[in-house]
């Protein structure tokens, strides 16, 4: 490892870095704008300029700057200020002084790095130049004279997002950032680049003129509108959550965040339910706590346990399922289900719903298949992890399933289970590929296994996981792709049916046959209503969602900023939500209103506060004592072998931007649905 001398101090620093990377692991800061450490270099702004000897008598851009043996770096001479000096008035020429109506005030790394490298004043008077704004679509908000041309945003839609939509065109003072034709930025994640912008440029058109940043609460939570868990920080004023904004975690989302957890937060208070409602006359009708539990106890005290179902819903914490799990055993149920879209996966078995090689683990695999699944709609995050293996990797992706464009190239084997079959079998030339790679890896999607036949698919990608020696000393390449949140904590408590107990298709349709008299939906609302018939239904919820329309009784549960609970995502890491504003109107949380409920019904559960719940969680299963880490699961014996149908895969989601209650109430993500999904997105770029 080399060493050189930053500012007099000698350091050594790892081959390959560069001399902006060696004065930060010495504790300097360098100012920049257009490098950022997940993008490639492009040396376009040149504040990060360092005076380096031996070298030519001139400030060097440290970023694009590779480190030597004996290199001396100096960052704070009376050549380097004068060259950030200048450096600052050149981009000051043309930025207009839109500070005191700009949303990126407060926030800006254009006024922090003014103050600190700027003058008093300019020695330009020519006219600013003002730039054409460029049409981004719902989401992004652009006032394209205020760009510095740090060309993050081109980056980051070629690199990551893998959508080259956007470029530099025109040169010298007539350069100019554009989506080329005026076309909206057609990605998942493409509001990342209003967190890379370091200018006031690229903001967000929802949250435009909302607020301002020291006027908002921040907690740090998790996502809850896919299963990967990303980081995200809350920012709240009073009882409105305003925005949702990603938080560095290496491990699972890096720094980035899908458009649709980013911006379904509107929803929060839209179409919400904030009271109990009971069905009189045919009509939901509001009503007190107490009534709608009498009215629950009546139906309870009139039925059988065998005759009483619950199904849990996407978005259900994990301690609200362990409650109602034990309520519906003291009443003698054990038609309970977590599975509402009917995903053939075993709860004995943690390896067979797990991810076992872990969102991070996917970036050094060389070779994957994907069965049933469509990973740049069902989670994001996870396709630019894939993006990164090809990239970076070479890996050979290829799919049996649906033909979409991932952002990466991937060869579509086939349609169905016979193409599954041939590469579980070895018939497949696929099948070699995986065995002969280092790190070969399969991800099966809910597009496989929420099938009738999905008990027999899991088989299938199980023995092609034996066959190709995907399951090897260090490394698990067996990977299920969950689109729920509440999934994998649903299948680590057993919310699954007991012995003689009905799954989701069983309560359906044994509530549609008169079999089952009472079903409790904890925030289901995926299911076929219609074919409930005339059970009773219980819907505890947070949003007027199917769940609501259908039921008889409603009980207002708290949305995931509303409540404190806990959630395991798709490799099965235990992680926190925190609440961060309170619930509307009489709403309570899950937990709390499953425990209250138990008391009317003569079956309490002895809970205080939440912590007894967690407890009690962590004595049934110890893998939620370990927050923030995965539990490895043991590879053993899953599936039940069978005759697998003859239908195509298909990805379980049709629409990226409304696939939960929360996003279909959301006015961002209808918008977005027109605009991308209804394909209303493009214009020519002779439109005016």
């Amino acid at each position: 490892m080399p060493k050189v001398t930053v500012d007099g101090v000698e350091i050594e620093v790892p081959d390959g870095v560069t001399a902006l990377q060696a004065c930060e692991m010495a504790g300097k800061e360098i100012p920049r704008f257009c490098y950022h450490e997940r993008l490639s270099v492009a040396g376009n702004c040149r504040m990060c300029l360092v005076e380096v000897s031996p070298g030519p008598p001139k400030p060097a851009a440290s970023c694009a700057l590779p480190i030597n043996e004996g290199m001396e770096i100096k960052t704070d001479t009376e050549m380097v200020r004068n060259a950030r000096n200048g450096v600052m008035e050149f981009l000051l020429i043309n930025h207009p002084l839109d500070c005191p109506i700009c949303d990126q005030g407060g926030e800006c790394d254009l006024q922090d790095q003014a103050m600190a490298y700027g003058r008093d004043g300019s020695r330009f008077h020519e006219h600013k130049r003002a730039v054409k704004d460029k049409h981004m679509g719902p989401l992004v908000k652009t006032i394209m004279t205020r760009c510095i041309h740090c060309t993050r945003c081109v980056r980051f839609a070629t690199e990551i997002a893998g959508v080259p939509e956007l470029g530099l065109l025109g040169r010298g003072e007539h350069a100019e950032i554009t989506t080329y034709l005026e076309k909206s930025l057609d990605s998942e994640l493409s509001a990342n680049v209003i967190d890379l912008c370091p200018v006031g440029a690229l903001t967000s058109k929802p949250y435009a003129f909302v607020s301002r940043p020291w006027e908002l609460e921040r907690t740090e939570s998790i996502d809850v509108l896919d299963a990967v868990g990303a980081a995200i920080r809350v920012d709240s004023r009073q009882t409105e959550v305003l925005r949702v904004l990603p938080r560095l975690n290496e491990d699972v989302n890096e720094e980035w965040l899908g458009d649709k957890s980013r911006y379904a937060c509107d929803a929060l208070t839209r179409q919400r339910l904030d009271r109990p409602y009971v069905r009189r006359d045919g009509k939901l009708q509001e009503a007190s706590w107490d009534e709608a539990f009498a009215a629950i106890a009546d139906k309870v005290k009139a039925s059988s346990g065998d005759r009483i179902a619950a199904i849990a819903g996407d978005l259900c914490d994990t301690e609200s399922m362990f409650a109602l799990k034990q309520l519906m055993g003291a009443l003698g149920s054990s038609n309970i289900d977590c599975r509402q879209d009917g995903a053939k996966l075993p709860a004995g078995s943690r390896a067979a719903y797990l991810m076992n090689t872990g969102i991070a683990g996917l970036e050094d695999t060389d070779a994957v298949l994907l069965v049933g699944t469509n990973p740049r709609w069902e989670a994001p995050l996870v396709n630019t992890r894939l993006r990164k293996a090809w990239l970076q990797g070479g890996a050979i992706i290829a799919s049996v399933g649906p033909q979409t464009d991932m952002s990466y190239p991937v060869d579509n084997l086939g349609a169905g289970p016979d193409t599954l079959k041939s590469i579980a079998d070895g018939l497949h030339p696929f099948a070699e590929t995986l065995r002969n790679a280092e790190r070969p890896a399969v991800i099966v999607g809910m597009g496989a296994l929420a099938r009738d036949d999905g008990a027999a698919v899991l088989a299938a990608v199980r023995a092609l996981a034996d066959s190709c020696n995907l399951v090897r000393d260090g490394w698990n390449g067996f990977n299920v792709l969950h689109t729920a949140a509440a999934r994998v904590g649903g299948l680590d408590i057993g919310f699954v049916p007991g012995e003689g107990g009905r799954d989701v298709a069983g309560i359906v349709s044994g509530a549609g046959a008169g079999e089952i008299d009472m079903v409790f939906l904890l925030g289901a609302d995926e299911i076929d209503m219609s074919g409930l018939g005339d059970a009773f239904v219980v819907y505890q919820g947070h949003h007027g969602d199917a769940g609501a329309h259908r039921a008889d009784v409603i009980l207002p549960g708290a949305a995931y900023t509303e409540k404190n609970g806990t959630y395991v995502n798709t490799e099965g890491r235990v992680q926190l939500a925190r609440q961060a504003v309170q619930p509307p109107g009489d709403a309570r949380g899950d937990w709390a209103i499953v425990r209250a409920l138990s008391g009317v019904l003569g079956a309490g559960l002895d809970y205080v506060a939440l912590g007894d719940v967690r407890a009690a969680m962590v004595a049934a299963n110890p893998i939620f004592d370990n927050v923030d880490q995965v539990t490895a699961a043991d590879w053993d014996d899953f599936g039940e072998p069978g005759e697998m149908g003859t239908d195509s895969f298909e990805s379980p989601v049709d629409n990226y931007y409304m696939t939960d209650p929360i996003s279909r109430a959301s006015e961002t993500m209808a918008e977005c649905t027109r605009e991308f999904v209804a394909g209303d997105g493009g214009r020519a770029g002779t439109d005016g």
